[in-house]
């Protein structure tokens, strides 16, 4: 295994040198191109030594050269040359040239220029070059004929593109051809890198590239890995190309061939890549990557994966063959491309098997290989008429992994006015509204096309059928005024219009036999239906304020204690009677009503003679979209109350003597509840409890609680041979017998960071610089390059952080209303990493499953910081995604092919 991975190694070398010759050369060749203007060779004898060679060209260029020096300047007469000591500057057409010493032959017409050693023997003052609209580049030295625009530079070092160049000759010819010799290409910046790829000689053309032997090095030492010769075209857009494949052996799989493809560069803002691997036990996978951008104005990038896994053994029940897939789609506008208007996307699409077959796309990415729901949507929001209307249109799909389902609502419209309106204001008052002038109005639509149904079913006829559609319009009017001068009072009254496109037909069945259940079958009907509810509410709310004053608690000055009670009223009539529409009275297939009071073993309740009380009712919208409309009348009192603590505390460090700072011990304790004057049993609702307490400014816990306030009794029911004793709620208040409510749920959570700067430094990688870059807008290998970077784990590693610990811990309690059936859950998981020494990191990842009393999916890792070089190791060691990963790499992602990887994946068992 260790000669396969060699030679996968060397494979990857070599290809490395082929592939990336060509945009190396033509970038290295552009560095010295900026140092000599382009002559026209065939008009050389009407250029006059002094003069423009571009005479149309007045706006950048001079005819003559000019020239400054810090330390001395000395001019020879008698041989035509001046030289320049110490900082000398020289400037003609359009070259900027500094360095320590520079000499300017009048006569030849050449300028030599180059650095000086110091006391100490450095070689300082270095040649420093620049052309207009170019960056500049640095050499130990360079000559340059102002008659003919040849030129030499040796020992040349500039960046270009995320690349840098060093060492050899490169020189230009009258007929505009450049000869290279010996120049090196690295992403290493420093001036002697670490690496390189070594270019012996070469010569560049306007179209073509043509260059001798070319080999690495690393260290100074040339590995036996190169090309003899190579021939380049040279062009200046992106080109497409052929991917090679890597060969190997997955034991699962057999031998494969991974990662072959086609390049194709459509233009500098749209590219796309296909590659595929195929193996001889008959599986394949194929990958479509696509990034677009248009600068200020959007990006984004698309990803398309399919697989045909053979599982098992051939000949056995588990043999068979499964074809997982996925879609990723991602876009972002700069928020400056189009005010008033946005369009984003983020879809994550694909089967229930696809992560555990491909380990989440062989990213064994956490995260990922534990998520059961995913989410996606294709979002557009457009301001109207001003800001006065916001519309939102939006696709959405929810996946559950686990149960296989998928939820589809395409499209989901949303319409709201960003402000009431005052129609009764008047523009040109003067003073205080009167009471009419208050009132507001206020509009709201929403409408949905939605459809359940299983990931395999998705897109059958029969589940297209099954889409549930409607529009749903809310007008609220408002009324808002202050009442005794402390509390805030408001009125409201809205009405809602519910539009369905079916409506429901419902048949009951009698039951035959033992069973007592009647059956039932639903019909839909299409056709347009509607209703109309409305609603009555108001409320009132203030703020009571106290506070304690101390004198005698050392440090403790004062609790300030804020209760914020507000009361709501809403009242609803009853919109089920049949007179209205909205419900259908119940039949039975032979035409007879179905009463509505069944009793367990199956009798009525009857009148006295010997009819049902009250015939069954069922709304025409049951089931659909938004529902039919409510039943039964109501009229609530709904109760809040809002607590907020903090204490003043005196500060002893501060050096006035008065410093004094506020500590929160409570955070929005709020308690609510819910009365129904109008309800038949039961007309308190639950009592609800939520809050958060702060310990530190680090630490914080967040809790909530039900409370059920009726009491509960217990009776006896015969089971088949057996007697059971099962509790039941009644209607009667626990505190009528001096008890307290039943909590009946409880959940807590908190998580804590002993270094939460660390925290703060990793979302601005991961979320901040996302947006940065939307904001300026970037180029495709650039956007590529931070595709690979947010993939890469190790980007995000921080040096600066010495050591960082987190951990996040969820509890949740439930039980039904009797209190009975309890079920608890509850969760850890942690990370962190440590600086072993300035070069050296470690991180980990995992959790604690309380349920299976096990560990998470742990995951272990090591990097090694090598300069313009990185190693990795990623070891999962236990678990179902078992397997591990030594990476050594360039970090730069122009050389992302330039790495030795041995992996043990978590199907691979040898």
């Amino acid at each position: 295994m260790k000669l396969l991975s060699d030679i996968i190694f060397l494979k990857r070398l070599v290809l490395l040198t082929i592939v990336s010759i060509p945009a190396l050369a033509s970038s290295v060749f552009s560095s010295t191109q900026q140092v000599v203007p382009q002559v026209d060779t065939t008009k050389r004898s009407s250029i006059k030594p002094g003069l423009k060679s571009n005479p149309a060209d007045t706006s950048k260029s001079s005819d003559k050269i000019e020239y400054s020096a810090k330390d001395s300047t000395k001019v020879d007469k008698k041989e035509g040359v001046i030289y320049l000591y110490g900082r000398a500057r020289v400037v003609y057409q359009g070259l900027e040239l500094d360095a320590d010493y520079i000499t300017y032959n009048t006569k030849t017409h050449q300028i030599f220029a180059s650095g000086k050693h110091d006391a100490k023997g450095k070689y300082v003052g270095r040649p420093i070059f620049k052309m207009p609209g170019q960056g500049s580049s640095l050499a130990d030295s360079l000559r340059y004929n102002t008659e003919t625009a040849a030129g030499k530079i040796y020992g040349v070092f500039t960046e270009q593109e995320g690349g840098f160049f060093s060492g050899g000759l490169a020189k230009k010819q009258p007929d505009d051809e450049i000869h290279s010799k010996g120049q090196t290409y690295s992403t290493c910046n420093l001036p002697h890198p670490h690496f390189g790829i070594h270019i012996t000689k070469g010569i560049v053309t306007e179209n073509q590239i043509i260059t001798g032997p070319v080999y690495l090095k690393i260290e100074d030492i040339p590995l036996p890995i190169g090309l003899p010769f190579a021939f380049f075209p040279k062009p200046n857009k992106k080109s497409s190309g052929i991917i090679l494949p890597s060969p190997g052996e997955d034991y699962t799989r057999g031998f494969f061939l991974r990662d072959g493809g086609y390049y194709m560069g459509f233009s500098d803002y749209f590219d796309a890549k296909l590659i595929g691997s195929i193996y001889t036990g008959g599986s394949y996978d194929l990958n479509l990557t696509s990034t677009y951008t248009k600068r200020y104005k959007y990006n984004g990038n698309i990803a398309l994966s399919y697989s045909s896994i053979v599982t098992g053994s051939e000949g056995t029940k588990n043999f068979g063959r499964q074809k997982p897939f996925a879609i990723n789609w991602s876009h972002s506008q700069n928020a400056n491309a189009n005010p008033g208007s946005t369009l984003s996307a983020s879809v994550n699409i694909r089967t229930s098997s696809y992560n555990s077959l491909t380990a989440a796309g062989n990213t064994y990415d956490p995260v990922a290989l534990s998520q059961s729901i995913l989410g996606s949507s294709v979002n557009y929001s457009k301001q109207l008429f001003g800001d006065l209307f916001n519309l939102s249109l939006a696709a959405r799909v929810n996946q559950d992994v686990s149960r296989k389902t998928v939820d589809l609502t395409l499209p989901d419209i949303n319409l709201t006015m960003s402000r009431n309106i005052f129609p009764f204001a008047s523009p040109n008052r003067v003073g205080d509204p009167r009471w009419y002038e208050k009132i507001s109005f206020g509009y709201g639509m929403i409408s949905s096309n939605a459809v359940t149904s299983a990931d395999s079913l998705l897109f059958k006829r029969q589940t297209l059928n099954k889409f549930r559609n409607g529009v749903q319009h809310n007008i609220p009017i408002q009324m808002n005024f202050n009442v005794l001068k402390y509390f805030n009072f408001g009125t409201s009254v809205t009405y809602r219009e519910t539009w369905h496109f079916q409506s429901i037909k419902k048949t009951f069945i009698r039951p035959t036999g033992s069973s007592t259940t009647d059956l039932s079958r639903i019909d839909t009907i299409p056709g347009f239906n509607r209703y109309g509810t409305y609603s009555i509410g108001g409320s009132i709310g203030t703020k009571i304020y106290s506070t304690a004053q101390f004198t005698k608690l050392g440090n403790l000055k004062a609790i300030r204690h804020v209760m914020s009670p507000n009361i709501t009223f809403n009242y609803q009539p009853d919109f089920s009677d049949p007179k209205m529409g909205n419900y259908l009275v119940a039949r039975y297939a032979d035409g007879k009503t179905v009463p509505s009071s069944k009793r367990a073993d199956g009798t009525y309740d009857m009148d006295v003679n010997g009819n049902a009380l009250k015939p069954l009712t069922y709304a025409r919208q049951e089931g659909l979209l938004y529902g039919g409309a409510p039943s039964g009348r109501s009229a609530n009192l709904g109760f809040s109350l809002q607590n907020t603590v903090e204490a003043k505390v005196a500060v002893p460090n501060d050096t006035t003597g008065k410093g004094e700072k506020k500590i929160p011990i409570i955070n929005n304790l709020s308690i609510s509840t819910n009365y129904n004057f109008l309800a038949k049993r039961f007309k308190l609702s639950p009592i609800g409890v939520t809050g958060s307490t702060p310990f530190t400014p680090k630490f914080q816990v967040n809790y909530g609680a039900t409370f059920n306030p009726y009491l509960v009794e217990r009776d006896s029911l015969l089971n088949g041979r057996s007697t059971q004793v099962a509790p039941f709620v009644v209607d009667k208040y626990v505190w009528q017998r001096g008890k307290l409510p039943r909590m009946t749920s409880f959940n807590l959570s908190f998580d804590y960071s002993l270094n939460p700067e660390a925290l703060k430094r990793k979302n601005i990688n991961q979320q901040d610089q996302r947006e940065q870059n939307i904001q300026k807008g970037m180029t495709p290998e650039q956007a590529e390059a931070m595709a690979l970077v947010s993939r890469d784990p190790n980007a995000f590693v921080d040096f600066k952080i010495p050591w960082n610990f987190a951990f996040r811990y969820a509890f949740n309690y439930n039980t039904n209303d009797a209190g009975d059936q309890a079920r608890y859950t509850n969760s850890l998981s942690f990370n962190g990493d440590a600086n072993i020494t300035p070069k050296w990191k470690v991180t980990f990842n995992s959790g604690w499953d309380f349920q299976t009393k096990n560990f998470t999916q742990t995951t272990f890792g090591i990097y090694r910081d090598l300069h313009c070089w990185d190693m990795s190791f990623s070891w999962v060691p236990f678990g179902t995604y078992q397997s591990y990963s030594v990476d050594i790499k360039v970090k730069a992602s122009v050389l992302q092919d330039l790495k030795l990887s041995k992996r043990k994946n978590y199907y691979t068992r040898y």
